[in-house]
C-alpha cells in the first residue's frame, strides 16, 4: 500500500501569477523600498550641503530632464530588444550612479553639480527601463485577471515605499542620507539580477522593422488614435509636473520649516503609500465598468496634499490627506494599466508606454527647476495653491472627453492588433461605473 504524498507547505500561486509576474513584482518592491528612501535622501543632501530650494530643484530637475530625452528611444529599443536584458542593464547603471551619490556624500565631498550629473544618470536608467518594464509587466498576465494581477503588483511596490519611505526619512534623520542612497545602489543590485531571470522563451520573435524611425511612427500612430489615451497624458504632463514640485522641492522645505525636517515628511509620504495598498484592495475586488471614469473622478482628490503644505496644516492631518489621495489615485493607476493592456497590441506596449511616460514628465524638470523662482516671485503658499487649481482644473477638462467616459472593460483578451475603439466597446450614456 503506497502513502500518499504529504501536502505541500508552500502557499500556491494563483494560475495567473507566472513566473515572470512573480519575478517582476518581488523586483519592484525591492526597488520600491530603495527608491523611497532615496528621494527623501537626495533633497536633506542636497540641503546639508548648503544648497537651498532652487538648488533641490535643479538636481530634482538633472534627473528627469535625461529621462524625456530618451524616453522615445528607449521604448523603441525595449520593442526591439529582449526587455528584460534592457531592464538588466538599466538597473545596472541606476545602482552605480547611487553608489557613486553615496560615497561622495559619505565623504562629505559632495558638490552640487556632482549631484546632479550623478542625478542625470539615474534618470537615464529610467528612461530605458520605463518602458520596457511596463511592457514587460503587461504581456506577463492576460485575460480577465490582468486588472487584479496589476492591483497586486501595485499593492506590492507601494506597500514597499510604506516601509521605505517611513524608514529613509528615519535613517536620514538619524544617521545621514549617504546611507540612505547606499541603500538604494544595493537595491537596484538585487533587482537587476531577480530581472536577469526573466524567461522571454514564449514571447513571440518581433519582426525586424524598417529602423528606429519606423518604429517611432508606428507607436506615434498607436498614440494618436486613442483620444482616451493621449488626453490623459497630456492632462499628467501638467499634473505631474506640479505634483512633482509639490514633492520633490515644497515638500522638504515645508517640512523643514513647519514640520520637524526629514522624518515627518518620511511619515506624510509613508502614508500616502498605505493609501495606494488600501487603494489596491479596493481593486482587487472592484472592476468599474468604466474604467477610465472612475479613475479620472479619482485623480481631483489629488489637488489636497498641495493644499496642505500652502495652508500648511499640521503632521496629523496632513498624514490624513496623504492617507486619503494614495486611496484614490490607485483607483487610477490600476484602471489606467487595464485600459492599456486590454486596447494596446502587445508588441507595441512598450512604444505606446514610452509616449505615455515621455508626456507624462515631459514638464517635470521645468516644474522642478521653477519652483525655486516661482517661490521667490510669488511666495511658497501662493504657489502650491497654483498647483491644486491646476490639477483640478486639467481632470474635469479632462472629463468632457467622450471616451474618457464611456470606454468599457472587456472581459476578453486584450486585442491583437493596433486601432481605436470600436463602437462595441463605449458603453452607451447614462450607464454609470460598477
Amino acid at each position: 500500500m503506497t502513502t500518499p504524498p504529504a501536502p505541500s507547505l508552500r502557499p500556491r500561486r494563483p494560475a495567473w501569477a507566472g513566473r515572470n509576474y512573480t519575478l517582476l513584482t518581488t523586483a519592484a518592491v525591492v526597488t520600491g523600498l530603495g527608491n523611497a528612501g532615496a528621494l527623501i535622501a537626495a533633497a536633506f543632501a542636497v540641503l546639508e550641503a548648503g544648497g537651498d530650494g532652487g538648488d533641490v530643484g535643479l538636481v530634482a530637475a538633472a534627473r528627469t530632464l535625461p529621462l524625456v530625452v530618451f524616453l522615445l528611444i528607449g521604448g523603441a529599443v525595449a520593442d526591439r530588444l529582449p526587455r528584460h536584458r534592457v531592464m538588466v542593464a538599466a538597473n545596472s547603471l541606476n545602482c552605480l550612479s547611487q553608489a557613486v551619490f553615496a560615497v561622495l556624500v559619505l565623504s562629505g565631498e559632495a558638490r552640487l553639480w556632482q549631484m546632479a550629473a550623478l542625478s542625470a544618470l539615474g534618470g537615464t536608467g529610467q528612461a530605458f527601463f520605463s518602458p520596457a518594464a511596463e511592457g514587460m509587466l503587461l504581456s506577463s498576465v492576460k485575460g480577465e485577471q490582468a486588472a487584479r494581477a496589476f492591483a497586486l503588483f501595485r499593492m506590492g511596490m507601494n506597500g514597499a515605499q510604506i516601509g521605505g519611505a517611513a524608514l529613509g526619512g528615519a535613517l536620514v534623520a538619524v544617521v545621514g542620507p549617504g546611507w540612505v542612497l547606499a541603500v538604494d545602489a544595493a537595491a537596484f543590485a538585487v533587482a537587476g539580477a531577480l530581472r536577469s531571470l526573466l524567461d522571454v522563451s514564449a514571447v513571440a520573435q518581433r519582426e525586424p522593422g524598417g529602423g528606429m524611425l519606423r518604429d517611432l511612427r508606428e507607436g506615434w500612430r498607436e498614440f494618436v488614435g486613442r483620444p482616451w489615451l493621449w488626453s490623459i497624458v497630456i492632462q499628467f504632463s501638467v499634473v505631474n509636473a506640479v505634483v512633482g514640485a509639490a514633492e520633490a522641492v515644497f515638500g522638504p522645505l515645508v517640512a523643514e520649516d513647519h514640520l520637524g525636517g526629514a522624518r515627518p515628511w518620511g511619515l506624510a509620504l509613508a502614508a500616502f503609500g498605505a493609501g495606494t495598498v488600501l487603494g489596491g484592495l479596493l481593486m482587487v475586488r472592484w472592476r468599474p465598468r468604466r474604467m477610465l471614469l472612475a479613475g479620472s473622478l479619482c485623480i481631483l482628490p489629488l489637488a489636497l496634499p498641495s493644499a496642505a503644505l500652502a495652508v500648511p496644516v499640521p503632521i496629523a492631518p496632513l498624514i490624513v490627506v496623504m492617507f486619503l489621495v494614495g486611496v484614490s489615485v490607485e483607483v487610477f493607476g490600476v484602471s489606467w494599466m487595464t485600459a492599456l493592456h486590454q486596447e494596446i497590441p502587445e508588441d507595441k506596449l512598450s512604444r505606446v508606454a514610452a509616449y505615455d511616460w515621455f508626456g507624462s514628465v515631459a514638464m517635470v524638470p521645468f516644474a522642478t527647476a521653477l519652483a525655486g523662482p516661482a517661490e521667490e516671485a510669488f511666495g511658497r503658499s501662493a504657489s502650491l495653491w497654483g498647483c491644486s487649481a491646476l490639477i483640478l482644473a486639467l481632470t474635469l477638462a479632462v472629463l468632457t472627453v467622450p471616451d474618457v467616459r464611456r470606454l468599457r472593460r472587456r472581459e476578453t483578451e486584450p486585442v491583437a492588433e493596433g486601432g481605436p475603439a470600436t463602437a462595441a466597446d463605449i458603453a452607451p450614456e447614462p450607464v454609470s461605473p460598477r
